[in-house]
């Protein structure tokens, strides 16, 4: 029988979520997988202050260098996300001969060639399964489920706060604000959510999404991010208006030896799939040659959805104790590949202008767009009323990042333009 034996780093939500379905599934995975999984250590920095029943017969402890020294632990699990000390941690594991496990995003998406490249050194694996999607297992099924496909695209919706905030306001008409309080009474979003709203959990998620689709190692400061904090409830009734609805997507093309890398709010069909997926769940479309598209969904948050992730890596990991290569941990990559800057890069556009309601200001805003070699869709204005500002809504034909960006910078500076206009991409999905 196969042991496993593990350091536990990390007691948080995703960490007893994890002990939590290792002790429920201990005789299901003896069985199957005839593997015996103990916890011997368990590390946290408050750990006399948690719950630890489950653990009743493992060390507790403070200070991870009592994991790193074990000898007998041959599984480092680390939950505790961040950079600082997630990163020595890891790093120490992999160089003491210890195979590691972890959700951290942050860590993979920033560091993960040069931990894959001590992974092999040290001939032993790094599993990340949880770091994008928690249980969905868009990893394995990337480097292991369609071996033998190229990718020409990976978009999806890789957040689970986000698509929950949108989906409030597109379900209940609530504000941005209200929307995003709900969340946190859900415990869908941090007290300080920064990182979710702004678009940047997304990104990491993203980075480490190319390297496995595409062979290319991206720095996260490279991917062009927009967040959801500007979306208002008119752009949320405009894009119902129009057939479509808007979501936060992260999305990644190849075009021959060039990739682009975004993430930012869009404006969907509502008769495309994702369109669908609502609340905190997630969903990856993978463009495959020559497979097609598939389509991996669930929930993407939460506390027993990234312990599945985990435990799943624990059962492969097991299952893979005698060699020394996975296809994850490939820190290699290919230098003809480039990627594109977001200027260079053409959609089609929503546009959301607040304009005085004064006569000419529509040929102005035209006149501008038509300049820049912007072409004009469609165009909408409320009709008159006692208000001084009204919306102008534009949508416009395919144009490059940054023709629009000038053309916008002009426009803002005409005294007839009030607040900042609100661009949203739109995307024609495959």
């Amino acid at each position: 029988m196969k042991k496993v034996t593990i350091g536990l780093i990390g007691y948080g939500v995703v960490g007893s979520g994890v002990v939590k379905l290792l002790n429920k599934r201990k005789n299901y995975i003896k069985g199957k997988y005839d593997t015996e999984v103990r916890i011997k250590t368990l590390c946290d920095r408050s750990v006399d202050k948690k719950d630890t029943a489950l653990l009743a017969t493992a060390v507790k402890t403070t200070d991870f260098n009592d994991i790193l020294n074990d000898p007998e632990i041959n599984v480092v699990v680390e939950l505790i996300g961040g950079m600082n000390p997630a990163k020595k941690i890891v790093e120490e594991a992999l160089k003491k001969g210890k195979h590691v496990i972890t959700a951290n995003k942050e860590l993979i998406a920033n560091k993960g060639q040069e931990l894959f490249q001590l992974a092999q050194a040290n001939r032993v694996h790094l599993y990340y399964e949880s770091s994008v999607g928690a249980g969905i297992p868009i990893i394995k099924t990337l480097t292991e489920g369609i071996l033998g496909n190229t990718f020409e695209g990976i978009f999806g919706i890789i957040n689970g706060t986000c698509n929950f905030i949108l989906s409030e306001m597109t379900e209940k008409n609530y504000t941005f604000n209200q929307a995003l309080e709900d969340a946190q009474k859900n415990g869908y979003a941090e007290s300080d959510p920064t990182l979710d709203i702004n678009g940047m959990d997304s990104a990491h998620k993203l980075a480490i999404l190319v390297n496995l689709a595409f062979g290319k190692f991206i720095a996260v400061k490279d991917i062009y991010v927009e967040g959801i904090t500007h979306i208002a409830q008119d752009d949320i009734e405009h894009a119902k208006s129009l057939g479509h609805t808007i979501k936060l997507l992260a999305i990644a093309k190849k075009n021959n030896n060039a990739i682009e890398a975004r993430v930012h709010p869009t404006l969907i069909s509502k008769s495309h799939p994702l369109a669908s997926i609502n609340h905190i769940y997630n969903a990856f479309v993978i463009d495959a040659n020559p497979l097609g598209n598939v389509i991996l969904s669930g929930e993407g948050a939460g506390q027993m959805a990234a312990a599945t992730g985990v435990v799943s890596d624990i059962i492969n990991l097991s299952l893979n104790l005698e060699t020394h290569l996975l296809p994850c941990n490939i820190y290699t990559e290919d230098k003809n590949i480039s990627l594109n800057k977001i200027d260079d890069i053409q959609t089609k556009f929503y546009l959301r202008f607040t304009a005085m309601d004064k006569p000419g200001v529509l040929s102005k805003i035209t006149g501008i767009l038509g300049e820049h070699g912007i072409g004009i869709n469609s165009l909408t204005q409320k009709e008159h009323s006692q208000v001084k500002t009204v919306p102008v809504i534009i949508l416009t034909e395919l144009t490059s990042e940054k023709s629009l960006r000038m053309a916008l910078t002009e426009i803002h500076k005409l005294p007839v333009i009030k607040n900042k206009t609100v661009a949203i991409r739109m995307e024609k999905l495959s």
